[in-house]
């Protein structure tokens, strides 16, 4: 093999191991995140930069613009269980959980 395959191939594996420690890192992550704890933290008030301090980004965001008022769903999936948190003014109004201990 040339000294350009050889380098080239080095390249691949080595970016081929980065992006699969970095999807185990995401992975681990969210699974340590997402937790009956975690979300008992949140509290009805809290603001959104709070909220994503504890559970990190959520999985899909859902907003709403009126005249009056601003309403954000934020929804946090991890496999069959989630999190609903709904933002009035981007403060936390309700809370709606699936999760298990």
């Amino acid at each position: 093999m040339s000294q350009p395959l050889k380098t080239a191939a080095r390249f691949l594996r080595l970016v081929s191991i980065m992006t699969t420690l970095a999807f185990a890192l995401t992975a681990c992550n969210s699974a340590k995140r997402l937790t009956k704890a975690n979300v008992d933290e949140v509290v009805e008030g809290m603001a959104k930069k709070q909220v994503e301090s504890i559970l990190g980004p959520p999985t899909t965001i859902d907003s709403k613009d009126f005249v009056v008022l601003k309403k954000s769903t934020y929804v946090y999936d991890q496999g069959k269980e989630s999190v609903t948190i709904v933002f009035k003014d981007d403060k936390v109004q309700s809370k709606v959980s699936t999760l298990s201990e």
